[in-house]
């Protein structure tokens, strides 16, 4: 007697596209730095005349955009390829939201490194990164200038996204601390939509570089002043109204982010809000993807980094002395976290 259920035929087909996956980003990283996306973008379609543009090879070109048309960046028809929605927004370097410099930070070889022997770093539980050990954490690391340089079309939309839930526009005299700056866009949006917004930038002296910067361009140089040194041991003073802590606190282990939220709560003016974003998995820890998978990132790049739930968030701010927490969801991969004193 046959069963009326059907049949689900296994196949190795993922575990093969696991063990392939490099090539995606190797891919994507060659098409960036070729401008194969742009190129597509100014109306050059076949292969013929898109190697020209970006002076590579016909042959290496048909089979870069072959292989961008099957993970879904790229379409092709009768042998002319366009741009995906999304290739068109982020990887196409005349559109304003063009993101492709990332690719330089996230892809640097002193960071793909630490994947090299995971499984190593798994039996050890910590990276194996750095004359140390201590991964990305190594003082005045020249991956955090890199980082502040490429990284920051990525950082603009939240950045913008913050000073909309924490009201920037409407003006109050404000004392704002960013730490650990990187680019300065964070803190910079709070100073361009408040004019009474004064911003002290807390990074390493060389990354520090370019978040003064990036403040002269956005016209707020004046009211934007630098705190160098590490931020667990430089003096940030008092009065904050706002404490900005953008991607910051899941490089280090719950002990280390609740003393640092201490410093961060003596800071503060009474009523002062932390806004803290960060990639937030759900309890399962499985899911959101992006979020979920950030642990990952984290083992293979600091000591006792991690991706931290909400709840685990929560804690932290109570026991360092926040009287509140909310949670902020945004259309972007990571979520914002508002605490009050």
């Amino acid at each position: 007697m046959s069963s009326s259920q059907p049949t689900h035929q296994v196949t190795p087909e993922r575990i093969f596209d696991l063990i392939n996956s490099h090539m995606n980003s190797a891919a994507l990283k060659a098409a960036v730095e070729l401008d194969i996306f742009t190129a597509i973008g100014e109306g050059n379609k076949e292969p013929a005349t898109i190697s020209r543009r970006c002076n590579a090879s016909e042959r290496g070109v048909r089979i870069l955009c072959d292989f961008l048309t099957i993970n879904g960046l790229l379409t092709k028809q009768n042998g002319a390829y366009g741009l995906a929605p999304d290739a068109a927004m982020f990887l196409d370097r005349r559109s304003p939201a063009a993101m492709g410099s990332i690719t330089t930070f996230l892809l640097n070889p002193a960071l793909v490194e630490g994947f090299k022997d995971l499984a190593g770093v798994v039996r050890k539980g910590t990276t194996q990164l750095g004359p140390n050990g201590e991964g990305t954490l190594q003082v005045e690391n020249p991956a955090w200038v890199e980082f502040a340089r490429s990284m920051a079309p990525m950082m603009a939309f939240p950045a913008e996204l913050i000073a909309g839930v924490l009201n920037a526009s409407e003006g109050k005299k404000w004392k704002v601390l960013d730490i650990a700056a990187g680019h300065g866009l964070y803190g910079i949006a709070q100073a361009r939509h408040n004019p009474n917004a004064e911003v002290f930038a807390a990074d390493w002296p060389n990354v520090l570089e370019v978040a003064k910067e990036n403040a002269a361009k956005a016209g707020v140089a004046s009211r934007y002043h630098t705190l160098p040194g590490d931020a667990f041991r430089v003096e940030f003073g008092t009065g904050y109204d706002i404490v900005l802590i953008t991607n910051f606190l899941h490089h280090f282990d719950v002990p280390a982010c609740e003393t640092f939220l201490k410093k961060v709560h003596a800071t503060l003016a009474p009523g002062g809000r932390a806004a803290t974003l960060e990639f937030i998995p759900n309890e399962d820890r499985v899911s959101p993807p992006v979020a979920a998978k950030f642990s990952m990132v984290m083992l293979a790049s600091t000591p006792s980094g991690d991706a931290y739930t909400f709840a685990q968030y929560q804690k932290m701010f109570a026991n360092a002395g926040f009287r509140s927490t909310k949670r902020h969801e945004l259309p972007v991969p990571e979520q914002l976290l508002v605490s009050e004193k």
